[in-house]
């Protein structure tokens, strides 16, 4: 059944704009579904819920779909290369694997679309539109024999999507077209120790933008270095998801099991708890865990009048240096870690220099605050903004945040102040030469 027309640009809209209810799922393009998916159920403890490929009919490519708590990651790759397009009838279908394949090429593994849940697709995504969001695909339904879907994509940064997903009626467990996995526990699930996650916290969109102040720059990035936010922009070939915050209610059990698994952490300097003790005695803050145990697992604290949070994150998750997941709890505490940032900044450049990329900057400084005016552009024509609060609210913090770091960062001038132009060293060397 196709969805009731409506003008999306005359200001016919319906009445009810809609509440947000969550994150649906984050869909990944990935070079092998299966293996990406074995990770994250032995590393992180996700089980297996929902399938489709060339057994449920998908010809062209398969999916794979992992849970953890209220946490959904689709994970998507293509069966054949772009030289058989002939083979794939759907004319749908092909468009999908050319674009895969375009997004692997350039990006490698890497999100595609983070998905939100709506009451009603039509109102949020008509808000869009007629605030200026680019479409990718309109409202649709997609069903089988347990039920409908409505979902509508709109463009945002880079070439990465958002769909908006209503499933009111919908009685299945993910999508239709997909097929329920039976035996969703893994049997190495039985002797490892369980991951318990709740759900996703936020994402960035950007590298590394959060709430509040604090140093925004170490010693690489005022030296002119490569940063780990230029190796982001560099080996992913532009803007797009750099990492996903996964909310839990005790981080010292799941970091614990997540090591214990085989997953890779930021290693934190004894340095950073020893200043850590300091401003948590000289604020009078007590914390429920015990100090030395967060210590031992690297885990990171911030905190206010209010509260504090917990949080470390992981290595990057691919080969390339680009996408990797945080681990937060909070205890009263809205923010996003900024006064972690100068540590994990500092962090997350060991393991650069590990890698040989804490190089001279190979990228422009203005090309890169070129990308940031960009998605802030992108992100203050965002059509969702007063609908989905939660998520849009937290967007527009990210986006004052990148309008701060463009300010601390921007040289003051083209050139240096005593430096003379390069147009007139030109012309002297020319002038003596011909002298």
């Amino acid at each position: 059944m196709a969805p009731s027309a409506i003008d999306y640009t005359n200001g016919t809209l319906p009445n009810d704009l809609s509440s947000y209810r969550g994150y649906d799922h984050v869909h990944w393009y990935v070079g092998n579904a299966k293996q990406a998916a074995s990770y994250y159920v032995t590393r992180m403890g996700f089980e297996r819920i929902a399938y489709r490929g060339l057994e449920t009919g998908c010809r062209s490519v398969c999916s794979h779909v992992v849970r953890n708590g209220d946490i959904t990651f689709v994970l998507t790759s293509p069966l054949r290369s772009l030289n058989q397009l002939d083979r794939v009838a759907s004319p749908e279908e092909r468009e999908l694997l050319r674009e895969i394949h375009e997004h692997l090429q350039r990006h490698g593994d890497g999100v595609k679309d983070v998905a939100f849940e709506v009451d009603s697709v039509d109102a949020v995504f008509g808000a869009a539109v007629k605030n200026g969001a680019k479409v990718v695909s309109e409202p649709k339904v997609l069903e089988d024999e347990d039920g409908q879907v409505k979902v509508a994509t709109i463009q945002t940064y880079g070439d990465t999507t958002h769909t908006l997903v209503e499933r009111k009626s919908y009685k299945g467990g993910f999508f239709p077209g997909y097929r329920m996995e039976t035996q969703s526990k893994d049997p190495v699930s039985s002797l490892l120790p369980g991951v318990q996650l709740k759900k996703i916290d936020h994402f960035t969109k950007k590298p590394l933008a959060s709430t509040g102040s604090g140093p925004w720059t170490t010693r690489t990035s005022a030296r002119q270095k490569q940063s780990q936010i230029e190796e982001y922009i560099d080996f992913y070939d532009g803007p797009g998801v750099q990492h996903i915050a996964l909310l839990t209610d005790n981080i010292v059990r799941d970091i614990a099991a997540m090591r214990a698994r085989g997953v890779e952490f930021i290693k934190v300097p004894s340095t950073y708890y020893e200043d850590m003790k300091v401003r948590l005695k000289k604020a009078g803050m007590v914390l429920e865990e015990d100090f030395e145990t967060l210590k031992s697992l690297d885990i990171l604290i911030d905190f206010d009048e209010n509260g504090y949070l917990l949080q470390l994150f992981t290595k990057h998750l691919m080969d390339r240096p680009t996408v990797f997941i945080e681990i937060i709890q909070r205890h009263n505490f809205n923010g996003f870690g900024a006064g972690n940032f100068k540590s994990l900044f500092e962090a997350i450049e060991r393991e650069q220099a590990l890698r040989g990329n804490l190089s001279i900057i190979r990228t422009p400084l203005l090309k890169v605050f070129s990308l940031f005016k960009d998605l802030r552009h992108s992100t203050s024509v965002n059509p969702t903004t007063g609908y989905c609060q939660h998520v849009w609210a937290n967007d527009m913090t990210m986006a004052r945040k990148s309008q701060l770091l463009n300010r601390r960062l921007r040289p003051r001038h083209a050139t240096p102040r005593h430096a003379t132009p390069t147009s007139q060293k030109i012309t002297q060397k020319d002038k003596s030469s011909n002298d």
